[in-house]
């Protein structure tokens, strides 16, 4: 339970912007702040662990996965610090890992045909409508534009962008020449 409020907490500050604050003015913001991404990532914590408000928990992931048509399963790995941006209609598979302070908008799609699941790293923008496909690892501090299709893992600080993803902006310059390519 400890990891869970530290978790909301980390998500409480990336869509406030506020630091510590008291658990109840937490919420309070659950309660009337109108965040329906904050609500879905506040009882996808909960019903990450089980403990006495875990039946609760549980109904209300289910409740709030049907309305914004976001399936997130409660099993999978993500760190600190999770924002949804716009959160509507995002399918992950059950097996990504999600890194700390990682942004998702949404039309997300991540997933696998045999349960090898995505790596995102940390600090990683995820652009509207991007299709992340089987065995891919995202690179921290990397930025994937709307509507790529990844299907090939994305070094650590780059731009990807387009159908299959290629790489537009790098701020290690590690590409040949004029011609970006796949580290």
């Amino acid at each position: 339970m400890k990891t869970a409020i530290a978790k909301i907490r980390s998500d409480y500050h990336r869509y406030t912007g506020h630091g510590d604050r008291p658990f109840i003015r937490i919420i309070a913001y659950l309660l009337f702040g109108r965040n329906h991404c904050f609500n879905y990532s506040f009882w996808l914590r909960l019903a990450h662990e089980k403990s006495w408000i875990w039946p609760l928990a549980m109904l209300m992931h289910k409740r709030l996965s049907v309305k914004y048509s976001m399936q997130i399963p409660r099993i999978c790995k993500i760190g600190y610090g999770l924002y949804l941006g716009h959160g509507i209609c995002m399918v992950i598979g059950k097996n990504t890992v999600i890194g700390n302070n990682v942004n998702l908008s949404q039309f997300l799609n991540i997933g696998s045909n045999h349960d090898t699941p995505a790596i995102i790293g940390d600090n990683v923008y995820i652009g509207p409508s991007v299709c992340i496909v089987e065995d891919v690892h995202i690179g921290n501090n990397s930025n994937i534009g709307a509507g790529a299709v990844v299907v090939h893992d994305v070094p650590e600080g780059v731009t990807v962008a387009g159908v299959p993803a290629k790489i537009i902006s790098d701020t290690h310059e590690d590409f040949i020449g004029n011609r970006y390519e796949f580290v």
